[in-house]
């Protein structure tokens, strides 16, 4: 059987056990997760009619290098954007490019950082000027 002592001492990769962090650890991860954050707050002000999806990547980028941070799914696998941008009907996992924003739309942008050697990992869902009062609860469950 497997212990939490066990699993604080295993190697990091393909073990199936779970490492144990102290306070350094989730400070690190605060840190992180509250750049993200700040970036998805910013973004409020970007997101608008006739901006391209390219254009939002394009500043999560470089909001995270102004920050010593690394967009976590650039060049993963071969993925060449900063973000995800998921647009009404894509659920998840949408790509940027320069198709741009609608009146009406609503686009979840998900950001990963690494910070540190720290992941901060979130999404939100914006609107896109006037959206459908049907939409409105996506912005609050998603």
């Amino acid at each position: 059987m497997v212990t939490y002592l066990d699993a604080a001492a295993a190697p990091l990769r393909n073990t199936g056990q779970i490492r144990l962090y102290g306070e350094e650890g989730f400070a690190g991860m605060r840190k992180a997760c509250d750049l993200t954050a700040r970036c998805l707050d910013e973004l409020v002000s970007i997101v608008a009619p006739g901006v391209t999806t390219e254009t939002i990547d394009r500043f999560v980028f470089e909001f995270g290098m102004d920050h010593g941070a690394l967009p976590a799914t650039l060049n993963y696998r071969g993925y060449t954007k900063s973000s995800c941008t998921s647009i009404n009907h894509v659920v998840c996992h949408g790509i940027p490019d320069n198709k741009p924003l609608k009146d009406g739309d609503i686009v979840n942008i998900d950001v990963t950082y690494i910070l540190d050697g720290w992941h901060g990992d979130s999404s939100r869902m914006y609107p896109v000027g006037t959206i459908k009062r049907a939409a409105e609860p996506l912005l609050e469950v998603t």
